[in-house]
């Protein structure tokens, strides 16, 4: 019986010695790891992937870097006492400064109660957005003397505990201030807009009657003045007695000296339209600090130009999906849409004549309803039946349903509230 031998071991490979074998030195083959990439390859590709994104953060922050250390000495703010643009009001606050006055630029109603007071002087420019009937309540219980320019309806009736009304007008030529008030006397003619009336209700015996001056022959006034025992109220209806392209004109500057140069301390409040405050809920020191820690002067450019820069990115990186997908809009469309799309279409065209014409035909509409009137009939019975309703002043409800077309958007606003509050008190007979 033959038996099979096992084969033989296969031959053991030789070793591999670093750099030699056994028969001598020899070159290793280089080592292949994954896809034959390296670090310093790897590297440059992620670079160049991330070069422009990181390119435009770098622009960014050396942009907020300098305007963070760079702030402007200067402000845009409407009717600013550092601002020397056209509708600053620089010009006046300089001249005043010359004269030994401290001037107090605030911004909100808050700061502005904390700093008037008895011996100072208030002055309170035009709110884009108007105030509350707290805040008017703050800044008329501060004991200053307050000088308001270009207010509203509210504020004029409760700095002038309602014996003055307010409505629009147009200044046509120069005109004497026809009154005895010594400010009045050293501006002498002016063209200011008038829309200032004597209240018609009836005043009681320890009554302040109100000096008016500068009368446009259909018994509106430009300028108010009110002596209260504690303390004097001025009102002019039109703010540009102290702006930079107008405080020049005739004696605008003697108005602007006169009134604002009363005491040696100024608060000069331009409103912040997101202002809400009232003095009552004023931060204390401490919060005050942490506050302006974690938002030091000069941040709100820098925000600004943060959100420019991601809305830049944004729309780089969109543009890299394609072209937006048109859908056809469905045949029928809601009144509520269609109001708002023609509301946007007269604002695109400022077309504010359109709008105060459409606001005023449907109040005058819906008032003659109300009161029983008939559609034809004419602008002197709607004003006549709504003066019997309301106890109006003539002059005012005929400018608020058939006056001129306001002349900002902020106008428009106003007489569109005005209208609201017209309408509210005419109630059927």
């Amino acid at each position: 019986m033959t038996v099979a031998s096992p084969p033989p071991p296969a031959p053991t490979p030789p070793a591999v010695v670093s750099g030699a074998r056994a028969g001598g030195p020899v070159d290793e083959p280089p080592v292949v790891i994954g896809d034959d990439s390296t670090g310093r390859s790897r590297a440059a590709s992620r670079w160049r992937r991330l070069r422009w994104p990181l390119t435009v953060l770098a622009a960014v922050a050396l942009l907020v870097l300098f305007l963070a250390l760079v702030r402007p000495p200067t402000s845009a703010a409407q009717y600013a006492p550092d601002n020397p643009e056209l509708n600053g009001g620089m010009a006046v606050a300089e001249v005043l400064k010359d004269q030994g006055v401290q001037i107090t630029h605030v911004t909100t109603v808050a700061d502005a109660v904390a700093a008037a007071g008895p011996d100072s002087t208030l002055l309170v420019t035009p709110n884009p957005a108007f105030f509350a009937d707290d805040q008017i309540s703050a800044l008329d219980g501060t004991g200053a003397d307050l000088v308001v320019l270009g207010a509203d309806y509210t504020m004029v009736a409760a700095v002038s505990r309602n014996t003055l009304d307010s409505t629009y007008g147009e200044a046509a030529e120069p005109v004497a201030p026809q009154c005895d008030d010594p400010a009045a006397q050293a501006a002498g003619e002016l063209t200011l807009r008038p829309g200032l009336y004597a209240a018609s209700g009836e005043a009681g015996a320890d009554a302040v009657h109100p000096v008016l001056c500068w009368p446009d022959g259909l018994g509106a006034y430009a300028y108010a003045r009110l002596d209260f025992p504690d303390r004097s109220v001025t009102v002019v209806d039109d703010p540009a007695v102290i702006r930079n392209d107008s405080v020049l004109e005739e004696g605008n500057a003697a108005l602007a000296l006169r009134m604002l140069g009363q005491h040696e301390d100024l608060v000069w409040l331009v409103p912040n339209p997101m202002d809400v405050s009232t003095g009552e809920d004023e931060p204390t020191p401490a919060e005050r600090g942490q506050v302006n820690a974690l938002m030091p002067p000069g941040s709100a450019p820098v925000a600004l130009v943060a959100v420019l820069a991601a809305v830049l990115l944004a729309l780089w990186r969109v543009r890299r999906m394609g072209p937006l997908v048109v859908e056809d809009l469905p045949v029928l469309v809601r009144s509520a849409e269609a109001t708002r799309g023609r509301a946007r279409l007269y604002r695109a065209a400022r077309a504010r004549g359109h709008a105060a014409a459409g606001l005023r035909a449907s109040t005058a509409d819906r008032i003659a309803s109300r009161l029983g009137l008939a559609r034809s009939s004419d602008a002197t019975s709607v004003v006549d039946s709504v003066v019997a309703a309301t106890n109006r002043p003539s002059q005012q409800v005929a400018d608020l349903l058939y006056g001129p077309p306001p002349a900002d958007d902020a106008a428009l606003a106003e007489l569109a509230r005005r209208l609201d509050i017209l309408e509210s008190e005419v109630h059927r007979p």
